[in-house]
């Protein structure tokens, strides 16, 4: 299952940094999550400071 942000993310790019498959990107509002490539690891949500990021 992968996970996804949410309109809570600050845009600060801690999840882009702890992705190891580079599935993060900067959307238009806010960071985004590539579903198809996202390995559901966590570091993402583990590094979010606002805690933004959930599982689907």
């Amino acid at each position: 299952m992968a996970f996804k942000i949410s309109d809570d993310c600050i845009s600060c790019g801690a999840c882009a940094d702890t992705c190891p498959v580079g599935a993060i990107s900067e959307g238009d509002e806010h960071y985004v999550i590539d579903a198809d490539s996202c390995i559901s690891c966590g570091s993402c949500a583990d590094g979010c400071p606002v805690g933004a990021i959930s599982e689907e």
